[in-house]
């Protein structure tokens, strides 16, 4: 008995633990969204069902076993087992799915709400802002959204099947190729959260991964007409270093807009420097980061469709990261 007792803390530690890996930045128990909030409390309902039926349960079990011999006649036997296990069991789960249907209801969107086109790519994510009578903003690896605002998400898969996962806005959807999935959403707080592509994708699945920014709407506002400029680094910028990211062709699948790089294969570069991290969340913002990534970014990136440059000098790499470390 006594061994009994002590290993009842031990297994209640694992829980325990698990819940200790959850934080506030990528958790659905930290949620920042109508959506995920609904989530969250309808789970625990969920949980309290779940609880109240494996207690009777375990509550019959004991009265069975310590029940004295001819205690409970055949026809009691059946008419316990119909109502114990048939008929409350039932209403029950009836009560369950009967509460839970208005939370399986989509937000509805109008016109003038905010349309985000996200693109799941091998291995990062294309995001088009659609402003109501404004032109689209084009950005990567990172989501911004206005606190207090409907913003209907558009989910495009862009070679294969993604996932998208934002745990402290809303629940995750697929990103399916020649299909486009529609996830409205409200987040009532701002701060700086996570997202996450959840559907293995190949090599580098664990290392796509994008920020989320709640902002205030005003802040957003502002934020999304800045975003629609050239970037400010581009007249200025180190000329050596726009050069070479000219002469190595890196235009051909990037752009950066107010120059003559065009490219729209790969992420948009133009305001690269405000985002905080390089690779879809894979390296900081850093200009040995950058370097690293231009030259070898499968080492950093596992069978990114991205093309290394072994024989570019780490003298050019530098020259080239310093140049778009200024785009802001």
């Amino acid at each position: 008995m006594a061994k009994a007792g002590r290993r009842f803390p031990a297994i209640l530690a694992v829980p325990v633990l698990g819940l200790a890996g959850c934080n506030r930045h990528q958790s659905a128990f930290s949620t920042f969204g109508e959506e995920a909030a609904g989530i969250a409390h309808l789970s625990l309902i969920m949980v309290i069902g779940a609880v109240v039926i494996a207690v009777a349960l375990a509550l019959l079990v004991r009265w069975a076993v310590r029940a004295p011999e001819g205690s409970l006649s055949l026809r009691g036997g059946e008419r316990l087992i119909v109502i114990a296990g048939a008929v409350l069991p039932s209403i029950l789960l009836l009560g369950l799915l009967i509460y839970s249907l208005p939370a399986m209801k989509p937000r509805p969107t109008g016109a003038g709400d905010l349309t985000i086109d996200v693109t799941g790519e091998q291995f990062w994510w294309r995001v088009r802002y659609n402003p109501p009578g404004a032109a689209p903003v084009v950005a990567a690896n990172a989501v911004r959204v206005p606190v207090g605002r409907t913003v209907r998400f558009r989910l495009h898969g862009g070679d294969v099947v993604h996932s998208f996962w934002i745990p402290g806005l809303a629940g995750k959807m697929d990103m399916i190729p020649g299909r486009v999935n529609e996830l409205p959403v409200k987040a009532v707080k701002a701060g700086l959260f996570r997202g996450q592509c959840t559907e293995f994708c190949g090599l580098s699945h664990a290392l796509m991964a994008f920020e989320v920014i709640a902002m205030e709407p005003a802040a957003f506002d502002r934020w999304l007409a800045a975003e629609r400029l050239p970037a400010s680094g581009n007249a200025g910028g180190r000329g050596e270093g726009r050069a070479l990211f000219a002469s190595y062709g890196c235009g051909g699948c990037h752009e950066i807009r107010g120059t003559d790089q065009r490219g729209r294969i790969g992420p948009d570069l133009t305001h690269l420097a405000s985002r905080r991290t390089v690779g879809a969340g894979t390296l900081p913002m850093e200009e040995a980061a950058i370097a690293r990534f231009i030259r070898f970014p499968s080492e950093a990136k596992p069978g990114a469709r991205m093309p290394a440059f072994p024989h570019m000098s780490e003298a050019e790499a530098s020259e080239i990261a310093r140049y778009l470390g200024e785009l802001r």
